[in-house]
């Protein structure tokens, strides 16, 4: 591809002479105008470039383990339109086979500017040699225990087993996966557990393990299984029972148990395992190390039988005698409380009427019970955990509230909580009236209605207080609902002139009362 500009006009001529110069000299300087001839990106796949790519490094080296057979090599130039050949072929990927374990392949990339320019680059495959690693990593097996412990090192080992162990999972793991593994004569896959039939009670069986290196060197590892021979153990190696626990605490000697259950308790898994793992197990006449018992209701008494059975035919039974209680008749409130309000009388279990008294603006109230059993069940105003939030109807009414009691045997006892709502106060009156500077005519008295004052100032503050503080106080001085007292400063006429202030006091049952304070200004 050519790499110059091209020059308009008068300048043309002049161009080409310095254009066909450069070319005589070699084009020492073209770097400095012309894009350079190399790759802008080599790949190899699978490897890794040593040392990473860079358009101006030209030798490389990629080191690929002895199992790789054929990589990729993937190259693109800098510049469009340049051409590349891998090996001698026209391409910017290319598939190349490696030469044997051990050996070294060149590679050649070419990358070539149309009839002119080229620059070389070379990559080095290296296949890994192949290896002589022929030891085992791991060997675990499924019964018994190898003596000594694993060792890469050690090749031999025994292992003992109970007479009822017929088979044994053999798993042997190579340091080297490319090694190749045959267990008694059978190909075997690293890593996974081979299935090895045992000779019968009280014999031995030899397993080989033979591993193979790369390189075709073998090393076998022996294991000697022997398989214990048939016993007379019919005793229980361990026996549970859930819930509860026996009496007395369990001995292999003892045969016969006790269990104390409650009586909310409806069946019980008892759980055993023999000394000899040879031995036969049956409990209630099934085949099994644990089983579920159910239990008839109680007061009742249910007697369980676990059955060892020697490898030579000799049972022994245990007993296990498991006595339910009778259901509670439990029905009791251990605590009750209410809020706002006090219960009345105070709580007792056995007191099942009470009152409440609240305030007229008290909407709802909250009820805590606490049964005496847990196993109990609270039902009707307040759920099963104990805790509601009661509506109430309007001021002045009352409300019961129920809750029932039921034991774990069925019987019920209800506890009643009448909540009654008190009626809206009548009360309108104020507890205290007073006007700065000045001075009430006659004194302050709640049932006084009308006052006069005598004030030269230019202003009067008046303060009042209700009687309820619910009331609202509206007018020249003002106090809504919780407000108890209320303060206005109020501007007095010219001299000679009289102010009237008012203050009317509305109950909570609406019933109002208005107050009134006639001030003089004298003339000077």
């Amino acid at each position: 591809m050519k790499r110059f500009s091209t020059v308009a006009g008068p300048y043309l001529a002049t161009g080409l002479l310095i254009a066909t110069g450069l070319s005589l000299y070699g084009c020492g300087d073209s770097a400095s105008v012309n894009p350079a001839v190399e790759l802008s990106r080599l790949t190899v796949s699978p490897g890794t470039l040593a040392p990473a790519f860079t358009g101006a490094t030209t030798q490389y080296s990629v080191d690929l383990s002895n199992s790789v057979t054929t990589t990729t090599i993937t190259a693109q130039p800098a510049v469009s339109g340049d051409t590349v050949t891998i090996n001698g072929q026209a391409s910017t990927s290319r598939v190349i086979t490696l030469g044997p374990a051990g050996s070294t392949t060149p590679v050649s990339i070419v990358v070539s500017e149309s009839g002119s320019n080229s620059r070389t680059y070379t990559v080095l495959l290296n296949r890994a040699e192949l290896t002589g690693d022929n030891s085992l990593q791991r060997l675990s097996i499924s019964s018994g225990t190898l003596d000594p412990a694993f060792d890469p090192n050690t090749l031999n080992y025994t292992v003992n087993v109970a007479s009822g162990v017929a088979t044994m999972r053999v798993t042997p793991t190579a340091q080297d996966p490319a090694a190749t593994l045959r267990v008694n004569g059978q190909a075997a896959t690293s890593g996974q557990a081979q299935t090895i039939p045992l000779s019968d009670p009280g014999q031995s069986t030899v397993v080989s393990i033979v591993v193979t290196a790369q390189n075709g060197t073998p090393q076998q590892y022996t294991l000697v299984v022997s398989r214990a021979a048939l016993g007379g153990n019919n005793s229980l190696q361990s026996l549970r029972v859930s819930p509860g626990s026996l009496s007395p605490s369990f001995s292999a000697s003892r045969t016969s148990y006790g269990v104390n259950v409650g009586g909310r308790v409806e069946s019980i898994t008892v759980t055993a395992a023999p000394q000899d793992a040879n031995a036969n197990l049956t409990i209630e006449g099934q085949n099994t190390g644990s089983r579920s018992i159910s239990l008839p209701p109680g007061p009742s008494s249910t007697e369980v039988e676990v059955v060892v059975t020697a490898p030579n035919g000799i049972p022994k039974t245990y007993f296990i005698t498991v006595n339910r209680e009778a259901l509670s008749a439990d029905n009791n409130l251990e605590a009750l409380s209410v809020s706002p309000g006090a219960l009345d009388p105070a709580f007792s279990a056995g007191t099942t009427q009470y009152s409440v008294e609240v305030a007229t603006g008290v909407t709802n109230i909250d009820v805590t019970a606490t049964k005496s059993d847990p196993n109990a069940v609270i039902s009707g105003d307040v759920p099963n955990g104990g805790q509601a939030n009661i509506p109430l109807d309007g001021p002045g009414t009352s409300k019961t509230v129920s809750m029932i009691v039921t034991a774990p045997n069925g019987t019920s006892k209800t506890y009643r909580i009448t909540v009654n709502r008190a009626v809206p106060s009548s009360d309108n009156n104020l507890s205290s009236l007073t006007v700065t500077p000045g001075s009430l005519t006659p004194g302050f008295s709640p049932n006084t209605l009308d006052y006069d004052v005598s004030s030269s100032a230019a202003s009067v503050t008046v303060s009042a207080t209700k009687s309820d503080p619910d009331a609202v106080m509206s007018g020249s001085v003002a106090a809504g609902t919780g407000v108890p007292t209320g303060s206005a400063t109020i501007s007095l006429g010219g001299p000679g002139i009289t102010t009237r202030i008012s203050i009317t006091v509305t109950a909570p049952n609406e019933s109002s009362k208005t107050y009134r304070i006639t001030v003089s200004r004298p003339f000077r």
